[in-house]
């Protein structure tokens, strides 16, 4: 071969990739409460190119969000609630297929990140993901005391000076607002006793949590608990209050909104510098 071809070939190679790397998928999940606009992570890339994938073939599209938990996250992605009745319970549905986990600890739960949904630690040791369903956090914002404690020795804790008689005016107390659904009254009161039990129980309540989290968690909020169990592959970077409206849906037992809230999922390939430029988002590279 001519080596002026070779060197024009190879050019050309360095031009198509060069384009291709200043290129980025933008996924828009639309529902009747709004568009929210997402992108999906490189570095979880078999996450990324599976659900654009199903995306592109329609497969999301009539589905629902089943699972709706406000404070928490809503969830979707359940073919079998393409044609569900209502009241049917939801969330085993898939394509057939998992993904391996891709859990990455530089992205973490905070409010608007999309995730991927999985049966739980007893039968998927692997962490393995729902081919298709996932979640976007709506969370809520933590206090510095409740993310430096040893949540599971707190309990504990708690355990023991509640069996003690005398305080059964404080059993009563956490008991009335657990019973009325107030789940902050209820950890703020937990945490308020935390200098209780651990001068009566002896027990070490403190625990170390990285300064970048701790500062997400405190500000932007999410939920912290989920961190390095599920794969978080993607970010809403328009329409979080989308997930608000979502999230305050009546629901019933199961958590499955009382009335049908159906997506549309749509991908557009669009220069990087274009999505900065309509959405505000920065990628790391151009920081």
């Amino acid at each position: 071969m001519n080596r002026l071809v070779l060197v024009a070939i190879l050019a050309l190679g360095s031009v198509v990739s060069g384009c291709a790397q200043n290129k980025d998928h933008v996924v828009t999940i639309h529902t009747k409460y709004g568009d929210m606009v997402v992108l999906l992570f490189d570095e979880t890339p078999q996450h990324k190119k599976n659900f654009i994938k199903l995306a592109q073939e329609g497969f999301y599209d009539s589905l629902l969000f089943h699972r709706v938990i406000q404070g928490f996250m809503i969830q979707g992605g359940d073919p079998d609630s393409k044609r569900s009745k209502p009241g049917e319970r939801l969330g085993n549905g898939g394509p057939g297929y998992t993904v391996p986990a891709e859990i990455d600890p530089r992205f973490i739960h905070e409010r608007g990140v999309l995730s991927a949904a999985r049966l739980g630690n007893e039968i998927n040791p692997s962490k393995a993901s729902s081919g298709s369903q996932f979640y976007i956090v709506q969370g809520r914002v933590f206090t510095p005391d409740e993310l430096t404690t040893d949540q599971e020795q707190l309990n504990k804790g708690l355990q023991q000076i509640l069996l003690k008689p005398e305080n059964q005016p404080l059993f009563d107390t956490l008991s009335r607002l657990y019973q009325m659904g107030d789940m902050d009254g209820y950890m703020k009161k937990v945490i308020s006793l935390k200098p209780r039990i651990k001068a009566e129980t002896g027990l070490e309540l403190d625990k170390r949590i990285d300064p970048r989290r701790l500062e997400v968690y405190t500000t932007v909020g999410g939920a912290p608990h989920l961190d390095g169990e599920y794969t978080v592959f993607g970010k809403v970077i328009k329409g979080l209050d989308v997930i608000d409206w979502i999230a305050e849906q009546p629901t019933d037992g199961n958590d499955r909104p009382l009335e049908n809230i159906h997506m549309t999922v749509t991908v557009e390939l669009m220069p990087k510098k274009k999505i900065e430029k309509l959405y505000g988002y920065r990628y790391p590279e151009n920081l």
